[in-house]
């Protein structure tokens, strides 16, 4: 990997939105919007004000942010599995184009999922695409007992 590892902040918000973006477009969505780009900008600032949302980046030399993932910690009831009642959704596992297959995103979710140990989070859930599937299963994510189900 060649950059550096940190946790982000608000300055880092219009990064942020750009990685996003660059997650929608790898998906194939129309990430070409305004509004949601303005929405989350705002999001982005708000919530790393805070200790609940957790973003480790990766800064390239001179360019700032080129990859990061995230994760968004919740209070749960306790549990006899997770004693502390502490679960985080892991998302927003983007790297730009130019700067894949270097090992970012591994070095941005092993930042991550330290941190989320180091404060007690029992339980960390993410959605996996078919190209990060390898990645989240070397890193311990196993498929769920049961299966996800949303209501739209």
């Amino acid at each position: 990997m060649t950059g550096t590892v940190r946790f982000a902040g608000p300055a880092d918000a219009a990064a942020l939105v750009e990685l996003r973006a660059a997650m929608f477009g790898a998906m194939a969505q129309d990430a070409s919007g305004a509004g949601w780009r303005a929405g989350a900008l705002r999001w982005f600032e708000e919530a790393l004000a805070g200790d609940d949302v957790l973003v480790a980046v990766v800064d390239a030399a001179g360019l700032g942010p080129v990859a990061c993932a995230m994760a968004v910690v919740e209070r749960r009831a306790p549990s006899p599995t997770n004693p502390l009642g502490l679960a985080a959704h892991l998302s927003q596992v983007s790297t730009l184009a130019g700067h894949r297959r270097r090992g970012h995103a591994r070095a941005c979710l092993t930042a991550l999922l330290a941190r989320l140990d180091d404060r007690g989070v029992g339980r960390t859930d993410l959605f996996a695409t078919a190209e990060g599937e390898a990645l989240y299963r070397a890193l311990g994510f196993r498929s769920a007992p049961h299966p996800a189900l949303r209501r739209p």
